[in-house]
């Protein structure tokens, strides 16, 4: 891989917080010590039929009046039916430009962007776009991909994702410096150019998801945060397990400044406010009542998690029905935190 040094700082380097301070996108979703939450997209599991996906961005305008921290969406190139989820189904950054238009506060989350398949001029031309036009609300979490079928699809080896995240993640934030420089990379050679239109407030935060093929020093030197999986949600050993994975990661950042963790899962949110957190689908899904759900977000806090991303694709009840739940009896508990405001959005 390689590391081209702009100025005295790796290109490669993850930003610290102070980098963020005037992200709108960023700020209102983390702060050490505190959580806040999110929705993850879709708000309906896609069977075959586009039609259950109608009314879903008037629904995110709801979850931003209300005032989440985030909407996350997916980004699954080809659907995979041995695979069984087709994911957002709409290109995740065509759908965050079309929900920006439609929302004013919410940060806009990838969860997570498939650096390994996509070009980083792709990526950084289009997330600098949806950044600016959103007003500096993008949040990327980025991932080296799940899907082997993809790969092949896209003419590349799945056995070498891990190297071509690693070297993509450093080419794009190169371009996110907005100065005429030069890269020399395995994903190519620029010279005598420069990336427009720059991030709205100069970077954007990239959130690792998992290993994402890497080590943990590489994680805890490069990732502006950290997305992984939950653990066991229907007890209090899980969180206690997070705990111990996220205190492993930030012990190992190199200036032991504040890093953020975020972490999801899949809620069957029960009428019943005191139904006990039980496993469903093999502990893919989680079937509680309210009360539940503030306990396990309290004992995810208490573990160092920043910020929970929640998805009711799977759940029984009808997703304004949860949503209005959520806004009204959660996340007063757990509320996103005021920041700067999004700066122009009047393109």
């Amino acid at each position: 891989m390689n590391h081209t040094v702009i100025g005295n700082t790796p290109a490669t380097s993850g930003a610290s917080a102070p980098a963020f301070v005037a992200h709108p996108g960023y700020q209102r979703m983390f702060a050490a010590g505190e959580l806040t939450l999110g929705m993850f997209l879709p708000l309906r599991f896609y069977q075959g039929d586009l039609s259950v996906l109608a009314g879903q961005a008037d629904l995110v305008g709801e979850i931003d009046r209300l005032g989440f921290a985030a909407v996350w969406v997916r980004d699954v190139p080809l659907f995979d039916p041995s695979f069984g989820d087709a994911g957002q189904v709409f290109d995740p950054f065509t759908y965050l430009a079309y929900l920006a238009a439609k929302t004013k506060r919410i940060a806009l989350a990838t969860g997570s962007a498939i650096f390994s398949l996509r070009h980083p001029i792709d990526l950084a031309k289009a997330a600098s776009t949806i950044d600016q036009l959103s007003g500096g609300r993008l949040v990327m979490g980025i991932a080296s991909g799940d899907r082997p079928v993809e790969f092949p699809a896209y003419g590349l080896e799945h056995s070498e994702r891990g190297e071509r995240f690693a070297d993509a993640v450093d080419y794009f934030r190169q371009l996110l410096q907005g100065t005429q420089t030069n890269i020399a990379s395995s994903l190519g050679n620029l010279s005598a150019a420069q990336l427009l239109p720059r991030p709205a407030t100069g970077n954007i935060p990239l959130l690792v998801t998992g290993s994402s093929r890497q080590s943990m020093p590489w994680l805890a030197e490069h990732a502006d945060g950290w997305l992984t999986y939950p653990q066991a949600t229907h007890s209090a050993s899980g969180p206690r397990q997070l705990a111990e994975k996220i205190q492993a990661w930030r012990s190992q950042i190199p200036d032991q400044g504040f890093r953020p963790h975020v972490t999801n899962e899949w809620i069957d949110l029960d009428e019943d406010a005191n139904f006990p957190r039980t496993p469903l689908r093999g502990g893919y899904v989680l079937r509680t009542g309210r009360k539940g759900l503030i306990e396990l977000l309290g004992e995810w806090r208490d573990a160092g998690v920043n910020h929970a991303a929640l998805g009711i694709h799977l759940a029984q009840r009808p997703a304004q029905e949860i949503i209005q739940e959520l806004g009204e009896e959660v996340l007063p508990l757990f509320p996103a935190h005021t920041g700067p405001l999004p700066l122009n959005q009047n393109w």
